[in-house]
């Protein structure tokens, strides 16, 4: 499977949504993060094919060539229903989840709002949200400056700027150990050069203040993960979310957590796709 997948389109929860998608077998959502797309899955996506998956890597909302919601709305609970709608639409009852960054964030709360129909997830660089919101070290409010700099209106611009320098480095920051070339980063950057793209990956961070006010919010937040999950991220470094945060949580996970550090930095599935694959594909086949 050496050829990229062809995007395809499917419409769910009122949005137009792009996809990759390899192989035939139990179906496999895949969901990336930011700065990232659904093209830098394509190693994860054969490797599970090859298992015996049907693995299908959504660009998530906003993220091109997906739709850009009218509403604005990039709240985690409404990309948990995208991920309901996705399976829905997709013609299963069930599926198992791999997400990374924002797509674990909507794993996790998928999850939680509707368990019955998600078999398992695999949380990627990011850990439960009742942890990472309520017990967040002072280190982590440093590494996560980078929250509140995306509330100003003007970082789409700094951002843009010399041709997204400043998002290279903060992928170097996140991710030392990853070469990436300029072919790695190109559908990022292709992406971003449509000031309205940016502007929608910005979203997910600019909803997160009004949704701390929202119960439905803290609802789900206080109730452990149902299904089984895999949380893996990186124990050395990571300059995102540091290995700290991913300790006592257990009391988060009603099902079995299965914690598992790799030695390297945020994008994980980038760094060492071959490594990162065999951890996701072991966890899924075990009975």
């Amino acid at each position: 499977m050496s050829d990229a997948p062809l995007p395809r389109w499917i419409k769910a929860n009122g949005l137009e949504f792009a996809y990759l998608e390899r192989g035939q077998g139990p179906l496999v959502l895949v969901l990336h993060g930011f700065p990232d797309s659904a093209w830098s899955f394509v190693p994860l996506l054969d490797a599970l094919a090859a298992a015996g998956y049907r693995a299908v890597a959504p660009f998530m909302r906003g993220y091109a060539p997906t739709g850009i919601p009218a509403d604005g709305d990039y709240r985690s609970t409404t990309l948990a229903r995208d991920v309901i709608a996705l399976i829905d639409e997709f013609g299963e009852k069930q599926a198992c989840l791999v997400g990374h960054d924002w797509g674990a964030a909507a794993t996790y709360t998928a999850a939680t709002l509707r368990p019955d129909r998600i078999k398992k997830i695999v949380a990627v660089s990011i850990p439960h949200p009742r942890r990472f919101l309520l017990r967040m070290t002072l280190m982590q409010a440093r590494r996560s400056s980078y929250m509140a700099y995306f509330q100003w209106r003007g970082a789409e611009k700094r951002i843009a700027k010399h041709d997204f320098l400043w998002l290279e480095e903060l992928i170097r920051e996140w991710s030392p150990d990853w070469s990436f070339t300029r072919a790695d980063l190109a559908p990022v950057k292709s992406n971003f050069s449509d000031p309205a793209r940016l502007r929608a990956a910005l979203g997910y961070y600019r909803a997160l203040p009004g949704q701390m006010l929202e119960g439905e919010t803290w609802g789900l937040l206080g109730q452990p993960v149902a299904v089984p999950a895999r949380v893996i991220y990186g124990a050395k470094n990571d300059g995102c979310i540091g290995p700290e945060m991913f300790s006592g949580m257990e009391h988060l996970f009603a099902a079995a957590l299965d914690l598992v550090p790799m030695q390297g930095g945020h994008f994980l599935h980038c760094e060492q796709p071959a490594l990162f694959a065999d951890k996701v594909i072991e966890f899924l086949k075990r009975a």
